[in-house]
């Protein structure tokens, strides 16, 4: 399917672009060892748009443009940036951009090219933000070695507002963007897990930081931050947010177990995606309900809670930490010694293994670990 509607508008001399729509598959690839969703299609549209290098700097310090709080890290080498500066002043090609436009806000959202839209942001700023020195090209053969955006030749720096870089803007047709939980799976994940090409693959929880991006995963950053959830985790944050995926596990199956269906990766997204403009008092209630739980497992089952062998095992975090916090919401713990006693039951219970140790994010698995976990701290006087 292919639709032609009217063009993108490029900023200042830039040129219009053709608009697309094509279905794009998601495909299951068990090769990269990440859980992925059966096959879906969806209608996609997008133009490309053609910007001027001082209106992306611009946009960027406006914040119409926006990076992600996560993203990938600025990852670039100082003469790698400078090459990229170098190839815009030789007028020579770069890669297109992609950004996505947000409907609630009519910003565009980074997907791809955060590494060069950054570098251009500092060459403007004049300080290499990495390792905050004074930022001068370097590693060139050309006459721009040493050239500060500054110490650049009228001409040249001229020549450098007016380069173009060519951006795609994608939209999601169908299943609408902003279809009710159900109705269809968003493509916005998809998209970004596709078209990010930093060479790192990009892990669930990162993903989801970059396009759900808001007062939820400010949440969870913060939650991250704990000191009794940091000691129960063990060791520094996740550089690849691990253990913020845990926490928003937590949330999502304490909350809605009972619309789980498997991926367990797309549940997580439809949770994120419905909280992402969290209301201060449900910030406030997710706060209290992930800090009692933690405190109450630090205190009477310490690390070894979510372990099975030497690491945290996610089935098992999940189940422990959901039926503990369920039983707190009941009212008051007269004897909290009695969580060692009930978590040692659910360790020896062959089912309950079963259920944490294979096929873990089937929905049988998911409601039955879950049940077992509840009912077995349920029965705490």
């Amino acid at each position: 399917m292919v639709k032609r509607n009217s063009s993108g508008q490029a900023e200042a001399r830039g040129q219009n672009g053709e608009r697309r729509g094509s279905k794009i598959r998601v495909e299951e690839n068990a090769d990269l060892g990440i859980e992925t969703s059966s096959p879906e299609e969806y209608s996609i549209s997008s133009y490309g748009a053609d910007y001027l290098v001082d209106g992306l700097v611009r946009r960027l310090r406006d914040k119409s443009i926006i990076i992600p709080k996560y993203q990938r890290r600025y990852v670039w080498k100082i003469d790698r940036a400078s090459r990229f500066v170098e190839s815009l002043l030789l007028n020579l090609p770069v890669p297109a951009i992609f950004m996505m436009r947000e409907e609630e806000t009519g910003k565009l959202l980074v997907i791809d090219g955060q590494q060069r839209l950054l570098t251009l942001q500092y060459y403007y700023e004049g300080i290499f933000k990495p390792d905050e020195r004074a930022f001068k090209l370097c590693g060139l053969r050309s006459r721009f070695e040493g050239r500060s955006r500054e110490s650049l030749d009228e001409r040249d720096r001229i020549a450098l507002d007016d380069s173009i870089i060519h951006a795609i803007i994608v939209k999601q047709e169908s299943p609408p963007a902003s279809a009710p939980a159900g109705v269809g799976p968003s493509a916005v994940y998809d998209i970004f897990e596709r078209l990010n090409t930093g060479g790192v693959q990009l892990f669930p929880q990162e993903i989801r930081s970059c396009i759900f991006h808001g007062k939820f995963i400010d949440l969870l950053d913060r939650l991250n931050k704990d000191a009794v959830w940091r000691r129960l985790f063990g060791g520094k944050p996740s550089s690849r947010l691990r253990d913020q995926e845990l926490i928003l596990r937590f949330l999502a199956l304490y909350h809605d177990a009972d619309r789980y269906a498997k991926p367990m990766k797309e549940f997580l997204n439809r949770f994120a995606e419905e909280h992402r403009k969290l209301r201060d008092d449900e910030a406030a209630r997710f706060a209290k309900l992930f800090e009692d739980m933690v405190r109450t497992i630090d205190s009477t089952l310490g690390a070894e809670a979510f372990r099975t062998k030497s690491t945290i095992n996610a089935a098992l975090f999940d189940a422990v930490a959901v039926g503990v916090a369920k039983r707190l919401a009941a009212g008051p713990v007269s004897d909290p010694t009695d969580f060692a006693v009930q978590l040692q039951a659910l360790k020896g219970n062959a089912e309950f293994v079963t259920f944490i140790e294979s096929g873990t994010t089937s929905e049988t698995s998911v409601a039955k670990r879950l049940a077992l976990a509840i009912e077995a701290f349920a029965s705490m006087p």
